[in-house]
């Protein structure tokens, strides 16, 4: 498998950003948690470039979003990525890290607008990559967040939920986090 450069992501990004705004926001987003998950390699049998690319791709499902829920940026990162030709082990970054892992109970119960399926992490990669997201958000203006600000968050989606988080945090550890954290 091709793993693209950290400059021809860049370029996809720019590609597919609606705006220089939107652009700036989502991809050092990505470039954050790419910083975040390497925090994580020692010690840890994985492919490295393929979490970097995963975790620099992440999120270019955002810039396909307009006006329809959230939630589908995934999925709609994941055919971005297929109709360019990207094999599934780098689409799947896109559709596999919402939250801790989106089961196909979850699209159910909660009436999400995505395709009945399970959206978990099926790899060491693609954990460590959703691990590392849960530590940014984009919100404007953009912040670190503390890992029981993040428990705290996922908490309004249940118990399980905060379990699987915990489990995550226990595995991985806490990163160093840049300015301002909350």
């Amino acid at each position: 498998m091709e793993i693209p450069t950290d400059r021809e992501i860049r370029a996809l990004h720019r590609d597919h950003a609606p705006s220089r705004s939107s652009f700036e926001l989502v991809h050092e987003h990505c470039r954050l948690v790419c910083s975040i998950a390497e925090q994580f390699f020692a010690g840890l049998d994985i492919d490295t470039d393929l979490v970097r690319a995963g975790a620099l791709l992440h999120d270019i499902g955002v810039y396909r979003l307009e006006s329809t829920a959230y939630v589908r940026h995934g999925v709609l990162g994941h055919a971005l990525l297929s109709s360019l030709g990207f094999p599934v082990e780098i689409c799947r970054f896109a559709s596999c890290h919402t939250g801790v892992g989106i089961t196909r109970d979850d699209v159910v119960r909660q009436a999400l607008p995505i395709p009945v399926d399970d959206y978990l992490p099926r790899t060491p990669e693609e954990e460590l990559v959703l691990y590392a997201d849960k530590f940014h958000s984009k919100r404007r203006p953009p912040v670190f967040l503390t890992g029981d600000t993040y428990a705290a968050e996922v908490a309004r989606f249940g118990a399980d939920k905060v379990a699987r988080f915990a489990e995550l945090r226990a595995r991985y550890g806490e990163p160093t986090l840049g300015q301002p954290v909350v």
